[in-house]
């Protein structure tokens, strides 16, 4: 049967992103997610379904995840027949990312525990509910994986997504002089090679 890569778009991005990797994966469908969740939680509710209905009439499933829809993508779909994961500049501990959020904006998490939300001067609006919730709920990803991370990623540091690639067993590739976005000629051109060279490993191994 034939196979269906499911791209899930980050923030302020949509599914028609997804065009870039057809290219990719050439004998494959590839489909981007449109998604409104803005929550983890609201993932938990809208992306089951959304992937059951894409994945339909497909032998393999590999899934493309950007930034914080990998995020959701992992609080959301670990119990889903996924066969590969690919996440780029994944962000894989937001609980540490609001509390640097907290610290740069020169909050304490007594204040956002009181005020319950709080406009940053960065332009995030960070949250009590969100902070409990990521603390309730780590990810407990279960698919076999492979991450590309940027050595400059301001949002997640080199420790913190070293520590999570060893706890879950996933490959980590760093780009040298990379962005959490990925965007530039040089950067695309990367993490195109790093996809192709990936997936033609992985179907060599399968046969």
């Amino acid at each position: 049967m034939k196979t269906v890569v499911i791209y899930i778009h980050g923030k302020g991005g949509d599914a028609r992103e997804a065009e870039h990797y057809r290219l990719l994966f050439p004998n494959c469908d590839v489909v981007g997610l449109d998604y409104k969740a803005q929550t983890p939680w609201e993932a938990k509710e809208e992306f089951p379904a959304l992937i059951d209905a894409l994945r339909r009439g497909y032998g393999t499933v590999l899934l493309i995840a950007n930034s914080i829809g990998a995020h959701f993508a992992m609080q959301s779909l670990t119990d889903r027949q996924i066969d590969r994961a690919y996440l780029i500049s994944p962000i894989v501990d937001v609980e540490r990312l609001i509390l640097d959020m907290l610290a740069w904006a020169g909050v304490s998490e007594d204040a956002l525990r009181e005020k319950r939300e709080i406009a940053t001067p960065f332009g995030e609006t960070l949250s009590w509910d969100y902070l409990c919730y990521e603390r309730a709920h780590p990810a407990q990803w279960r698919v076999p994986t492979e991450i590309l991370y940027g050595e400059r990623d301001s949002m997640t540091s080199r420790d913190t997504i070293q520590a999570f690639a060893d706890r879950i067993g996933a490959g980590l590739t760093v780009m040298d002089g990379g962005e959490h976005w990925f965007h530039t000629e040089e950067q695309m051109a990367f993490l195109d090679a790093w996809l192709i060279r990936l997936n033609q490993s992985a179907a060599h191994r399968n046969g």
